[in-house]
């Protein structure tokens, strides 16, 4: 399992690469759950990051598929290697096809050394358009790379309160036996990463457990590291 830290700013990038994280995300928390920075403050980060992490970037929940390919095309030729979408304003299952279909050939529209690769984003605490069983369907039939199951209220319970361990785990095993990357988030604090650290994800995503003072904090490099810690010492 890799620890991806999601970061506003060059100076939070640098503290998450000090902390050791695997991957550094690029995401504005005062801007919604997948809140993106701008491609400014994003080629700030890339300069940080250069080739020592690999860096995703948060798309937001694009309303149409021409935003989704715009969004997903100029933060993979910025140097994205992951583009993260989410579905939130979507009508109904064939909107999330749409986008996610849209977001996959946006971020692979370029030359071969800036095609990015596209992970679908499933909200635990928003299932009313799609779940996250249903967009294990939507990503493969759309060629993403992956899911993040996530939460889009930041304010209201995190993943492990709404979702036990045995659902989470269940749903981490069919998105991998479907052959895509999993990975989770959702206002999970340092003992919640401790529980999922044994359910078979890829990745664990943190905002807030890395930061002094809660998701709009900042992000600290010694909370960065006290995850990575964690990590060598329980995850193979």
């Amino acid at each position: 399992m890799q620890l991806l830290v999601s970061v506003s700013d060059a100076s939070e990038a640098a503290a998450a690469l000090a902390g050791g994280a695997d991957i550094v995300d690029a995401k504005d928390p005062a801007s919604g759950p997948l809140g993106p920075v701008t491609l400014d403050t994003f080629e700030t980060i890339r300069r940080c990051v250069a080739d020592a992490r690999p860096l995703t970037a948060a798309l937001g929940d694009p309303a149409d598929e021409a935003e989704a390919h715009r969004m997903a095309r100029a933060f993979a030729r910025g140097g994205a290697r992951f583009v993260k979408v989410g579905f939130l304003v979507a009508r109904d299952r064939s909107d999330v096809r749409r986008v996610l279909t849209a977001t996959v050939r946006g971020a692979v529209d370029g030359d071969r050394a800036t095609r990015g690769e596209a992970i679908a984003v499933a909200y635990a605490d928003h299932q009313s358009v799609v779940t996250p069983w249903q967009l294990i369907d939507e990503a493969c039939h759309a060629g993403a790379t992956g899911i993040l199951l996530d939460t889009a209220d930041k304010s209201g319970p995190g993943l492990l309160s709404l979702l036990s361990i045995e659902v989470l785990r269940t749903w981490i095993h069919d998105t991998s036996t479907s052959g895509l990357l999993v990975a989770i988030a959702g206002r999970l604090s340092h003992d919640d990463v401790m529980q999922v650290s044994d359910c078979g994800a890829d990745i664990v995503g943190v905002r807030g457990a890395a930061c002094v003072g809660g998701r709009t904090g900042r992000v600290s490099a010694a909370h960065v590291r006290r995850l990575k810690n964690f990590f060598a010492a329980h995850v193979v």
